[in-house]
């Protein structure tokens, strides 16, 4: 029985930190979606509904989803934001618009 506790224990902090780790991946509708909640956070202003026309078309109820999801969030996320953070935001939300 003493060798279970410590084996249970690194189990469960294992899992937590895959939860606590785990970010969208870039190039994803879920990562798109997260710079877009960031970019509302910091100020910026944001062509939601262009992204969305953007996005191929199996992908925009991913992208619906996940920021919808990110919206509720982000009325306990810090407001600040450095002018390095809001440049490289406006930049990639840019780039991403495009594709």
């Amino acid at each position: 029985m003493t060798t279970l506790k410590p084996c249970l224990v690194a189990l469960a902090a294992a899992s937590l930190a895959g939860c606590i780790a785990a970010r969208p991946v870039p190039g994803t509708p879920e990562f798109t979606a997260a710079q877009v909640s960031r970019a509302y956070d910091c100020g910026l202003r944001v062509d939601r509904s262009g992204i969305i026309a953007r996005l191929p078309a199996e992908q925009r109820g991913r992208f619906v989803t996940a920021n919808a999801s990110y919206a509720v969030k982000s009325y306990n996320a810090p407001r600040r934001c450095e002018m390095q953070e809001r440049e490289r935001l406006q930049q990639e939300l840019r780039l991403g618009a495009r594709r």
